[in-house]
C-alpha cells in the first residue's frame, strides 16, 4: 500500500488513524516513506464512527492539508467513501458523481485494506465545505 501511495502521488500531508491495534498496524505497513512520515493523529473516535462522524473529523483538518488519509474500520470507512463518491455535489465542494461502476464496486465489496482516493475540486476544494452525512 505504501509503495502504491507513493507511486500514485497520494502521499498524505496528514493521517487520522484509529487508535485500534489493527489500524495502527495497517498504518505502519501503509506508510509511503518512513523518512517523510506525515503527522499522525491516533483517534479513539474513529473506531465506531459513522460516515458523518468521519466526515466531521476530516472537516477539522487544517486548510493546508491537501491529502488526508483516514485509517479506520468497516462500516464507517466504506460508508464515507460511498457518501463522498456517490453523493457530493459540485456545490458542496466535491467533484460530482463518481462513475456508476466504481460506486457499485465499492457498494458490493469494500475489501479490507482497500484505498479509496477521492479528490475535492470546485469552489474552495476544502473538506470544510463537504456535505453533511
Amino acid at each position: 500500500m505504501g509503495r502504491w501511495l507513493r507511486k500514485a502521488g497520494h502521499v498524505p500531508d496528514q493521517v487520522l488513524c484509529s487508535s485500534a491495534r489493527r489500524a495502527r498496524q495497517t498504518w505502519q505497513l501503509a506508510q509511503p516513506a518512513p523518512q517523510a512520515a506525515p503527522p499522525v493523529s491516533f483517534e479513539d473516535r474513529i473506531y465506531l464512527a459513522s460516515a458523518g462522524q468521519l466526515l466531521d473529523l476530516a472537516r477539522q483538518a487544517p486548510r493546508a492539508v491537501q491529502t488526508l488519509l483516514i485509517v479506520g474500520h468497516d462500516p464507517g470507512i466504506p460508508d464515507l467513501a460511498l457518501l463522498l463518491a456517490g453523493q457530493v455535489s459540485p456545490a458542496g465542494g466535491g467533484s460530482g458523481i463518481a462513475s456508476p461502476a466504481a460506486v457499485e464496486q465499492m457498494r458490493a465489496k469494500f475489501p479490507t485494506a482497500a484505498i479509496a482516493v477521492l479528490e475535492l475540486t470546485g469552489p474552495g476544494g476544502s473538506w470544510a465545505r463537504g456535505r453533511r452525512a
